[in-house]
């Protein structure tokens, strides 16, 4: 398998996908294209990119083309079984998925005004109201799953699992906009940044030597 992904310290999407493949356990090949930069925008005309329209990550494996980070997941559950990427537990995979595809579908305001940068850290931001509505919507989904299901492990349902892949840049974005946050999504944040692939993704990041303008500034 060939995974194409952005650069490590804006790319949300290609971290969701990446991690996936790490979780996976299958051998795959990696490719970084910056966002933005002349090689992005010819590899977006050529074969490799469609018929993603250009988006990020794509993975190849042979004739099969999946671009978009929850359709990942989904092709590399069918390679290698549901159990590496959601909850035995009905009840509890029922909630996952629908955490996952609201992440996916949702949170506008937090993508646009708190964008990803891994490298950088601000004391605080200011908030504006539709950000603060999305970050509590997020902490009563984190809550109400470590509730229910969260007592196996220090993930959302315990074990790590795909939701948790799903708001690992999220994650990230909490601890770039200091983000205030309860003691009980402290301790699922400190899980989430102390786990190995998501360590090496950030390590990785502070190698880069792109720097996009527009996501290096404070926002909000």
């Amino acid at each position: 398998m060939k995974l194409i992904i952005g650069n490590r310290a804006y790319s949300s999407w290609s971290m969701r996908g990446w991690l996936a493949c790490k979780q996976s356990g299958l051998e795959f090949e990696e490719l970084v294209v910056p966002l933005f930069g002349e090689e992005w925008e010819k590899r977006r005309e050529g074969d490799e990119f469609a018929p993603s329209l250009g988006k990020v990550p794509i993975l190849w494996e042979g004739d099969c083309v999946v671009w978009d980070s929850l359709a990942i997941i989904e092709f590399l559950v069918d390679r290698v079984g549901r159990e590496k990427f959601w909850p035995e537990d009905e009840s509890a995979r029922g909630m996952a998925r629908s955490m996952a595809a609201e992440m996916h579908s949702s949170f506008a305001h937090m993508r646009r005004e708190l964008p990803m940068n891994v490298r950088r850290t601000y004391p605080s931001v200011d908030l504006t109201p539709e950000v603060e509505a999305e970050i509590i919507r997020i902490l009563n989904l984190w809550a109400q799953a470590r509730a229910r299901f969260g007592s196996g492990g220090d993930y959302l349902f315990g074990t790590w699992c795909a939701v948790d892949i799903m708001f690992a840049p999220v994650v990230t974005r909490f601890v770039t906009y200091g983000v205030k946050i309860p003691p009980f999504a402290a301790a699922y944040m400190e899980a989430v940044l102390h786990r190995a692939d998501v360590v090496e993704w950030i390590e990785l990041a502070q190698d880069e030597p792109w720097v996009i303008e527009q996501y290096e500034s404070e926002k909000a």
